[in-house]
């Protein structure tokens, strides 16, 4: 058998084992190439607006939902390993699939999130933008989705007056909706809010704040944070954060939760 005939029975024996073992799922079963797509939907919501919805689709959806668009080469291990790998755990962060079961504040964190994370190039990650051209968000998509958000967050934010914080409610608040960004004692995805109350803005060593909040130099008290959580681009335009507390009563027992966690 001549050098090149061995190479092709070689090359197609490696395949044909690539193949075989893309039926192993080490990192879970995504379901890449289920052979019925019947009651799988990318995005599980009828009340979302179009263009956000399309957006959506084509930007995340390919990990963050049930109805993932698998590439030929998905089909061969390690690569599909590694493509599973990484869309069950996107989906178990946040599956757009299930979006219309989520609770509103739930809805209301994780479009705050997205905003987040396309606003500092999170997502959709630099290997898949690589590969899908049309997956990079332009400024208008940033836009519409950022308005979406912002609509989503103050659709209940009522008028009544807050009565004094409660720092108790406040800590079930903030494990709630605010730390899958921060944390009381590392930097996240937000910087560590242990001793925010009496800060200076963009002082939490090793995080790398936006320049807006460098520049700003507010100290953080009742009256700053409040101003901050109503709705933080209003605040000091040009920061990274999309997260909002629409109801006075609730930013007043979130402020009462840092202020204590501060020893304030």
């Amino acid at each position: 058998m001549s050098k090149r005939s061995t190479a092709g029975v070689s090359c197609t024996l490696a395949l044909i084992a690539s193949l075989a073992l893309a039926r192993i799922h080490p990192f879970g079963d995504a379901g890449l190439y289920a052979t019925s797509d019947t009651g799988r939907v990318a995005i599980g919501e009828t009340h979302m607006p179009q263009d956000v919805r399309a957006i959506l689709t084509a930007k995340c959806a390919d990990c963050h939902s049930d109805q993932t668009r698998a590439p030929f080469y998905g089909h061969f291990a390690p690569v599909s390993w590694l493509m599973e790998r990484d869309i069950v755990q996107a989906r178990k962060a946040m599956n757009l699939s299930l979006w219309a079961g989520y609770s509103i504040d739930q809805q209301q964190t994780y479009a705050a999130k997205i905003v987040q994370e396309v606003k500092s190039h999170d997502m959709p990650p630099l290997q898949y933008r690589i590969i899908h051209f049309d997956a990079r968000t332009s400024d208008a998509d940033l836009a519409a989705v950022a308005a979406w958000a912002h609509g989503l967050q103050t659709s209940q934010a009522g008028s009544a007056a807050a009565a004094a914080g409660d720092a108790t409610r406040g800590q079930a608040l903030f494990e709630k909706r605010c730390t899958g960004c921060h944390s009381l004692d590392r930097n996240k995805q937000g910087p560590t809010l242990q001793g925010v109350y009496g800060r200076t803005s963009g002082t939490a060593a090793g995080y790398a704040y936006s320049d807006a909040l460098k520049q700003a130099a507010i100290v953080w008290d009742d009256k700053s944070l409040d101003k901050w959580l109503s709705d933080p681009d209003q605040f000091i335009s040009g920061n990274n954060m999309d997260f909002l507390v629409a109801k006075p009563q609730e930013r007043a027992d979130v402020i009462a939760f840092l202020r204590k966690a501060s020893a304030r």
